[in-house]
């Protein structure tokens, strides 16, 4: 199978140092110079792996990563001449895969990105299911069950249940759940995460006036319960 990579960097020399190298080895390849052009590509695009450098203009390849996380599981490798140990740790912890400073051999590279794309591979081989309580969530096939029993959710209200459950006890806001739940640039009113809240709780909850697996945390946005 052919994987595409997307080449992230605002230096046209380095990005004619990757690419040759990168097509001999076997990968499709798509090339972007600034952090808005590189999101773009990727919600477009949908390559297998993004090489990223950090310092971009626009839009800093963290600030990249981060976004590509709240709608995509693909590869991330961040490229840097930043060194520090801190720096390290920001860009794993905004959902980077792995990490390479300049300067790099092109070997060690390909290497890198077989390895993040081996994992990938693997993990796209399971089944990915969330069992939170009663709910049973299938990632793989957009499908919910409460206690056996199929629960119909529209794209939206799906993505925002995955969102929220995947990670219980972490509060997000209206805005990080609309960025979630919609690929597209350009964002409704918050406020109508509310309603699409409604209507999953309406869904889900026993008793949708005091839920459990949907908490609102007043002043900041939403939670999934943590203690089901």
């Amino acid at each position: 199978m052919s994987h595409t990579l997307l080449l992230v960097d605002d230096e046209e020399k380095v990005l004619e140092f990757m690419e040759p190298f990168l097509r001999q080895e076997g990968f499709q390849i798509i090339t972007a110079k600034t952090g808005k052009e590189a999101l773009r590509k990727a919600k477009e695009k949908k390559p297998s792996l993004v090489v990223l450098d950090w310092m971009l203009p626009e839009m800093s390849g963290i600030d990249v990563c981060r976004e590509i996380r709240k709608i995509s599981r693909i590869g991330i490798i961040m490229v840097t001449a930043r060194t520090e140990e801190t720096d390290k740790i920001i860009g794993l912890e905004v959902g980077a895969d792995d990490y390479i400073t300049k300067p790099f051999s092109l070997r060690e590279l390909a290497a890198r990105i077989r390895s993040v794309l081996r994992r990938i591979d693997g993990q796209d081989q399971v089944e990915h299911e969330l069992q939170r309580g009663g709910l049973l969530i299938s990632e793989s096939q957009c499908r919910v069950w409460k206690q056996d029993k199929e629960i119909s959710l529209t794209p939206t209200e799906f993505k925002i249940l995955l969102t929220l459950a995947t990670r219980p006890g972490i509060v997000y806001s209206r805005l990080q759940l609309l960025q979630a739940a919609l690929e597209d640039d350009l964002l409704n009113d918050e406020r109508t995460v509310d309603a699409h809240i409604s209507r999953i709780r309406k869904k889900i909850e026993d008793d949708p006036s005091n839920p459990i697996y949907i908490q609102t945390v007043y002043g900041f946005g939403y939670r999934f319960g943590d203690r089901i």
